[in-house]
């Protein structure tokens, strides 16, 4: 199957949408596909061999961050090219009403459509006032899926229709093989993000931080992700600064080793997350989760069962919480063993499949549909009537 993917964000910016296609790509392949990802990217950027640059990307503020996006003349005249030598059998957009190049590629394909809702945003005043130049677009889609229920449901209330659920994949067995690093291992508790972006909580974290410290004085807090470190720990008193380490940009290989090194993951998140990737990586690695109670973090936890869940933006109930599990090595224990039970299914054995199975249906009903066409045409030019 020759199969076109849509990735709407900067490919040299990362993220949780751009790993997704990254690796639903690499999945298709490895089972012998023809795939091509159509992504932002500047054109002096290295980029994989199955990924096709549509032009630098501009920082717009979108869904609470600042998404790097596509849109214009240049990336419309990208985006025609694109599907016209790739002669796809299917087109799968990622997040196609944003303004970038997934909305593009919906006006211009032609054939089999598959959409991917990532967003998660009850209260989109954007969406909603968008919805009619959306229309046409989103008219054009054969299959919808939506990462997590709280996907569909902001589809659902904002643009209508309805969708199936399929999560976002992870190669579990590579964050469970990968070697610990003796140097994070020890009393750490880890934390994975853009530092200086709000809504992913690590100021909460850096509030509760000296509570922790406090009753577990031998703690240590690694952060990776890139920001202004300096003003990351502002707040924090001058002695306990050295308790925390800044790793910066960390590769692949090295987010799995950090999380198969630390005793405790925090997830301090305080909104606009439709699914929560990081807790399944972290799981996958056998660490411990301790994330704030979104409705996604929760659905993804397993309401729960497979981490533990404290107030968002509640800085004292995270501490108690974080304290208590650093306390307690029986209790992680249970945690690491029912997470990584768990997490199998966001293996990319199971969702490479099911999306894959939503192309075989949507390609087999557009082929259905030509077949009948053909037909048709066939038997008025000879001048038959239909049965």
């Amino acid at each position: 199957m020759r199969i076109g993917l849509v990735c709407p964000y900067s490919w040299d910016v990362p993220g949780g949408v751009q790993f997704h296609i990254r690796d639903l790509a690499e999945y298709f392949i490895g089972l012998g596909h023809e795939v091509s990802v159509l992504a932002p990217a500047d054109d002096d950027t290295p980029l994989p061999p199955y990924v096709v640059s549509a032009g630098r990307a501009v920082p717009v503020p979108y869904n609470g961050s600042v998404a790097r996006l596509n849109f214009g003349f240049l990336s419309a005249a990208r985006v025609r090219r694109w599907l016209h030598e790739g002669r796809f059998d299917v087109i799968h957009i990622h997040e196609p009403t944003s303004p970038s190049l997934g909305l593009l590629a919906c006006w211009a394909a032609q054939g089999p459509i598959v959409a991917t809702f990532h967003t998660s945003n009850p209260r989109s005043r954007a969406m909603i006032a968008a919805y009619s130049i959306l229309q046409a677009a989103l008219e054009k889609i054969s299959a919808r899926i939506a990462v997590s229920e709280y996907a569909r449901r902001t589809l659902v209330e904002h643009l209508g229709g309805d969708a199936v659920v399929i999560p976002n994949g992870v190669d579990v067995d590579f964050f469970a093989r990968a070697e610990p690093r003796p140097e994070w291992q020890g009393n750490t508790i880890g934390f994975i993000g853009r530092i200086d972006e709000p809504r992913k909580g690590l100021p909460v974290l850096m509030k509760a931080l000296p509570a922790i410290l406090a009753a577990r004085p031998d703690t240590r807090l690694l952060v990776a992700g890139r920001g202004d470190e300096k003003e990351a720990v502002e707040g924090l008193p001058g002695e306990l600064r050295s308790r925390v380490e800044f790793l910066g940009m960390i590769s692949d290989e090295d987010k799995a080793r950090f999380l198969r090194s630390i005793d405790l993951y925090i997830a301090p998140n305080t909104g606009g997350e439709s699914f929560g990737i990081i807790l399944v990586e972290a799981m996958s690695a056998g660490a411990p989760v301790l994330a704030s109670d979104l409705d996604a973090f929760a659905q993804v936890l397993d309401q729960g069962k497979a981490g533990e869940l404290f107030a968002n933006e509640d800085a004292d109930a995270l501490a108690e919480a974080a304290v208590r599990l650093l306390s307690d090595p029986a209790r992680r224990a249970e945690l690491r063993e029912r997470g990584s039970s768990h997490v199998r299914r966001y293996d990319w054995s199971t969702v490479g499949a099911d999306i894959l199975s939503v192309y075989e249906t949507v390609t087999a009903g557009a082929a259905a549909v030509a077949a009948d066409e053909r037909t048709t045409g066939l038997r008025a030019r000879l001048g038959l009537a239909r049965d």
